[in-house]
């Protein structure tokens, strides 16, 4: 089978790239890198000119004024002159409904011409998409990612991003998506749970994670226990790094010199995993249901990851011992649970090796690229009949 796979979040198409390679398929992948992350790909459309220091200026005045990004006109032509080599796929999936990341009209446009080379087309949401971030604008969720916006609203600025997941002009694109698709998958339960009840809904398959490229490493905590918490500016209030950063600072006052605190920021992927390789406890973030692919890579390496674990996503995979610690916006509680794995480092140990386990089983590359194929021939037989 041929499958190009569009668009990238947190190295979810690489990974199952790698999967589908492995068991024997022919698989593109094009992305534009995920932004400072850098994420391999076949085929480029990165902005790579309105990233340049000539354009540096012009590009922030431009966007100050008009509140629009010249990058996403690049991404969009750079792609447009890709398009030649993007023919007689058997699937096409999109990373999210903003794949190419350009403007709303001008990527209709060109899926309009990408499908007219191509047979199937399906669409993953990995990410903020006009259902899930409605579903968190009504309130649905005991908090989500929305919810500090929704506390205050002055707090917009932060979330231009998201909110254009509503606005009229990508509504459009919306729509026209799912006039089209074959249909939508979910990566985790932060995305299918307002899925449910769609007719194009072709329900979960978790994150691909090939554990054979990243090694388990043995808990060791001789003196300190190391944290870690790594900060991407662009979500800081959207993953409530500011409950972290209050926790960090009152563990750093009650324990001193038994913890080393690590944090980093706006760092490419490479440099990030280099970090936290020594540390024992991360630090992933405070409003989401379930763990997305940074606090998966961590876990298979035998981390204890704060992140989304609540009893929805225990009770779906039937678990019985914590692979991670569920943490809510709530300063205390995180204080708390910090403390206590603090004092019983021993925890740590059998954490870090449940979450290892856990990865192995539920999100191992070539079992979940096995589900994708299946999915895929399933509804293609169907359309087909």
């Amino acid at each position: 089978m041929r499958i190009l796979l569009l668009g990238e979040y947190s190295r979810l198409h690489n990974s199952l790239k790698e999967g589908l390679l492995k068991l024997g398929h022919d698989v593109i992948l094009v992305s534009d890198g995920d932004d400072f992350k850098k994420y391999p790909n076949d085929l480029s459309y990165d902005a790579k000119w309105s990233k340049s220091k000539w354009l540096y200026f012009p590009r922030r005045a431009l966007h100050k004024v008009f509140k629009f990004d010249i990058a996403a006109i690049e991404r969009g032509i750079r792609f447009y002159f890709l398009l030649p080599k993007l023919k007689h796929f058997d699937v096409v999936q999109l990373i999210n409904e903003a794949s190419i990341n350009t403007i709303a009209s001008f990527e209709i446009y060109l899926l309009r011409k990408l499908m007219a080379q191509n047979k199937k087309l399906f669409l993953l949401s990995s990410g903020a998409d006009a259902v899930c971030v409605q579903y968190m604008l009504d309130k649905k969720f005991k908090h989500s990612l929305l919810t500090p916006y929704l506390e205050n609203p002055k707090v917009s600025q932060e979330y231009p991003y998201i909110l254009r997941y509503v606005s009229k002009s990508h509504l459009r694109l919306h729509r026209f998506l799912y006039d089209n698709i074959v249909g939508v998958i979910a990566t985790d339960f932060d995305y299918a749970i307002p899925l449910q009840g769609k007719k194009q809904f072709l329900g979960l398959i978790p994150n691909p994670i090939n554990v054979s490229k990243i090694d388990f490493i043995p808990t060791e905590i001789k003196d300190k226990i190391v944290i870690f918490l790594g900060i991407n500016r662009h979500n800081y209030v959207k993953k409530g790094i500011v409950y972290f950063e209050q926790a960090l600072a009152q563990i750093k006052l009650k324990y001193g010199e038994r913890v080393e605190i690590i944090c980093t920021e706006n760092i490419p992927y490479q440099e990030y995993i280099q970090l936290y390789n020594k540390a024992h406890i991360l630090l992933d973030q405070v409003f989401a249901q379930d763990q997305g692919y940074n606090a998966l890579e961590a876990m298979s390496k035998g981390k204890v990851v704060f992140t989304g674990a609540d009893d929805t996503f225990s009770s779906h995979y039937q678990l019985t011992n914590p692979v991670a610690i569920h943490a809510n916006p709530d300063v205390d509680e995180l204080v708390a649970k910090l403390s206590y794995l603090i004092e019983n480092p021993e925890e740590i140990i059998t954490i870090g090796k449940n979450a290892r386990s856990f990865v192995e089983k539920e999100h191992d590359y070539l079992t979940i690229a096995e589900r994708y194929l299946e999915v895929w021939n399933n509804k293609i037989l169907a359309k087909n009949k």
